[in-house]
């Protein structure tokens, strides 16, 4: 009796299948992610019909209300969906070139063992940046994705796989990552939303009580003015709460993720670090120019890159800063960083140099000082 030759295992699959396959995948986990926006929108949509349909054209008798309650209604509504529409399409601000390792800076790194000389290739990279916060053993916060060098309150999205700039959270219900660019939109979203609805049940609530007094017709207006108003109430209370606290997050100038986790500066954790005090802190998000406040057009102050950071007790050893901030009580608040807002953009630190002039000085003289006692640290 002879015995068969044993099957040969199937052949993996192609290379090329499986990045076809993750392709796919892909593309529908961004369809996926659409979701949350698509369900706004539908609601917003139904929301008109029922208010300006049902509810002013079909159910109000008084010329005068209707008249009224559909131009403040279209007035929300507007703005509404302005600042809804620039929270989704602005695209997150992402580092720039120079805080990005140089080929050589990345062949090193990858070069080298973890130690000294890999430190020794981020203290190369970092000595010009205006970066004052670490990770929590001290490190650099360096990005091994992006490769970069983090700067300030940027953090990498593990949906956008990016780093963002001043990286608020990412928002499922606007398909997009809050931070630098679109946080003052995010801001207004939140804020003409909440307007939004108060206003439909303000102006509903006369017709939902007919509702349930029969004081209505007996049309199919009535079930769109009965679930009209408790839509607005839900989000209402829903809203409010996430606007108060994205109020006190202004107030304070801090991020969600810097809520949970306190940024770390060299000479110890501060969770106040970036506060300047409420105006200065309103002024950071909004801008200077108040015509452009209550508008979701871009107006917040600085790159992103770097900002101006009050520190209490500074480490002596910071490297020294220009206009001889060093040399006063250590007791003062200090206004940081030494090199701060690029172009000039931010009016909150007028009388200091901006970083990028302050490196081109240095580098026409001797190399910039590094940092001492820098580390690295992978982070993602």
């Amino acid at each position: 009796m002879r015995c068969g030759k044993m099957a040969a295992p199937p052949p993996p699959p192609p290379a090329g299948a499986a990045g076809a396959w993750g392709g796919v995948r892909r593309r529908c986990q961004r369809l996926l992610y659409w979701v949350p926006v698509l369900f706004i929108s539908s609601i917003l949509c139904w929301s008109y019909y029922a208010y300006v349909t049902q509810l002013c054209l079909l159910t109000m008798t008084n010329i005068g209300e209707k008249v009224v309650c559909l131009v403040a209604y279209h007035i929300f509504f507007m703005l509404f969906v302005w600042s809804y529409w620039k929270t989704i399409f602005t695209l997150p601000m992402n580092p720039s070139k120079e805080f990005h390792l140089s080929y050589s800076d990345k062949e090193s790194l990858e070069r080298e063992p973890r130690g000294e000389s890999q430190q020794e290739v981020l203290r190369r990279a970092a000595k010009d940046l205006p970066i004052y916060t670490r990770t929590m053993s001290g490190a650099i916060r360096y990005c091994d994705r992006c490769h970069l060098v983090k700067p300030d309150r940027c953090h990498h999205c593990s949906v956008c796989d990016k780093c963002i700039l001043k990286m608020d959270h990412h928002c499922p219900w606007v398909n997009n990552c809050v931070g630098f660019s679109n946080y003052k939109f995010f801001l207004l979203f939140l804020a003409y939303s909440l307007m939004y609805c108060l206003f439909i049940a303000a102006t509903d609530l006369q017709y939902f009580i007919k509702f349930w007094t029969n004081g209505l017709p007996d049309t199919q207006a009535k079930f769109h003015i009965m679930f009209l108003f408790f839509a607005a109430a839900m989000f209402s209370v829903s809203l409010s709460s996430l606007f108060g606290y994205h109020c006190w997050l202004v107030s304070k100038n801090k991020s969600t993720l810097e809520v949970f986790r306190a940024p770390i500066f060299r000479h110890r954790t501060d969770k106040n670090g970036f506060s300047l005090g409420f105006s200065k802190n309103l002024r950071q998000v909004f801008g200077d120019e108040k015509k452009y406040w209550l508008l979701p057009v871009f107006s917040s102050l600085g790159d992103g890159c770097s900002f101006p950071t009050c520190l209490v007790n500074q480490d002596p050893e910071q490297a020294s800063t220009p206009g001889g901030l060093n040399s006063t009580s250590k007791n003062e608040n200090h206004l940081f960083p030494a090199k701060p807002l690029r172009d000039s953009q931010s009016h909150l630190l007028t009388d200091t140099p901006s970083w990028s002039e302050t490196s081109a000085k240095a580098e026409k003289g001797k190399v910039g000082m590094s940092n001492p006692a820098l580390t690295m640290e992978n982070e993602t």
